[in-house]
């Protein structure tokens, strides 16, 4: 009973947190107390809750630098014009009779570049809603495209945290990982823009965003050598390079081009990638070019070492007994996934982030995967294909809340972010047909 109220109460706290807008490190860190009081008084010494926290929390310090290189990459990105660069070329490149499939699309392109949904969203994806609020269209469907197109990079590209997190916690390499998403991935998305498609013939707008257009050249010195910084990343990750050098060579270029191109000192460029970045000016353009810097990426770091040491205490007492039970009756790999499927929509509702829906995923499957004899390559792509993917349909997980806060709508997004609820569906299915045929599968 008392585990039971120790959950409840850490839930109440997340999710008053997340209403509040609390940094969300502070109701972790009061459920990891109470957890280990209770723990505690059911037997458990001190010493050996702190080992299995720790032993934990060591799987995500591998990602942690990359995490706070990612931050650093953002805001140079945007100092060197590379993201005004994206926004500007991009919103131009918007077909107005499939607006909404050319914003799913475009919204892809740019977040696979990004690797963060929440920085795809709160650039491009911005933008797109004030052309859809100016075309009168409805807004529901316009922020499902772009948020299920925003996490479509978010999932697998070598930039995203998420895709780091779980190739770190697995024990895995991320290219591989990646491999393995983008061929789960092309059945879903192929349905996905096959239905944007269906909605965009009924839901045609006039494209008017010349404002915003003819303000980002007065701010940024656009050219091919703005985007030399993506292009970076895109060639060093079809050659594998670690994706800490390809980040690290990405901001040396986009320093580069930040003084060359844009007259950014060096200085201000170190500033720039320590403290994010921010526009002198006050215009239009502040809620769509700013951000980033290592700084911001330090709470993400914090929350993620309070997540995995929690989970860790969680997975090595067997608190969560019910799951080990419901485990125990999956008879085959697609029954498996369907059980996956189901921890982490509860652990992206408990934890009301992505990263703890990722972390508990793993921590309370992995002993199953590796009694079936599945490989950790198998258990990141279900991990993938579905905490990462299930977490923003969940309206109160801030990796679907601060998205729709950004676009400044609400849960209504969630039955046309097609994407997110058709990876696990096709990833399923492909897996009970895979049984019925024989064939193994990832």
């Amino acid at each position: 009973m008392d585990l039971i109220l120790a959950l409840l109460f850490s839930f109440a706290m997340l999710l008053f947190s997340i209403i509040k807008g609390y940094f969300i490190a502070y109701p972790l860190l009061l459920s990891l107390g109470l957890f280990t009081v209770v723990l505690m008084r059911r037997g458990f010494p001190l010493k050996a809750l702190m080992v299995m926290g720790f032993a934990s929390s060591q799987k995500s310090f591998a990602v942690l630098s990359i995490l706070l290189l990612i931050g650093a990459v953002t805001a140079i990105w945007i100092a060197a014009g590379t993201v005004p660069a994206l926004v500007y070329y991009g919103i131009q490149l918007l077909n107005p009779q499939y607006f909404i499939l050319s914003a799913f699309i475009l919204t892809s392109l740019v977040s696979m570049l990004l690797g963060t949904s929440f920085g795809t969203v709160g650039t491009i994806g911005i933008a797109l809603m004030i052309v859809a609020k100016e075309g009168n269209i409805n807004l529901h469907l316009t922020s499902g495209a772009i948020i299920a197109g925003a996490y479509l990079g978010d999932r697998c590209s070598p930039m995203s945290s998420s895709a780091n997190l779980v190739a770190s916690l697995t024990g895995t390499k991320l290219y591989k990982n990646i491999r393995n998403m983008l061929m789960t991935a092309w059945l879903p998305l192929m349905a996905s823009i096959l239905l944007y498609w269906l909605f965009s013939i009924n839901n045609p707008v006039q494209i008017n965003a010349e404002n915003l257009i003819s303000k980002i050249p007065i701010f940024f010195t656009l050219s091919f050598w703005a985007l030399l910084p993506a292009l970076v990343i895109l060639v060093l990750a079809i050659l594998k390079i670690d994706v800490r050098i390809s980040l690290l060579l990405s901001v040396v270029a986009g320093v580069a081009i930040g003084v060359l191109l844009q007259n950014y000192s060096l200085l201000q460029l170190l500033k720039v990638a320590l403290l994010g970045f921010n526009l002198e000016s006050k215009t239009d353009l502040d809620i769509i070019l700013t951000g980033g810097g290592i700084v911001s990426m330090v709470r993400v770091t914090v929350v993620v070492l309070l997540s995995t040491t929690l989970a860790g205490i969680i997975a090595g007492t067997r608190t969560l007994a019910v799951v080990d039970s419901l485990l125990k009756k999956a008879s085959s790999r697609s029954h498996l996934f369907f059980i996956t499927t189901l921890v982490s929509l509860a652990s992206a509702a408990f934890g009301c982030t992505q990263t703890i829906a990722i972390i508990m995923t793993q921590q309370l499957v992995k002993e199953k995967y590796e009694q079936e004899r599945l490989n950790n390559y198998q258990l990141a792509t279900d991990i993938e294909n579905t905490a990462v993917v299930l977490a923003p349909l969940i309206p109160w997980n801030i990796a679907g809340l601060v998205p729709a806060n950004i676009l400044m709508t609400d849960s209504g997004y969630i039955p046309y972010a097609f994407y997110l609820y058709l990876i696990p569906l096709f990833h399923w299915m492909l897996l009970k047909l895979a049984k019925s045929r024989g064939v193994k599968l990832f």
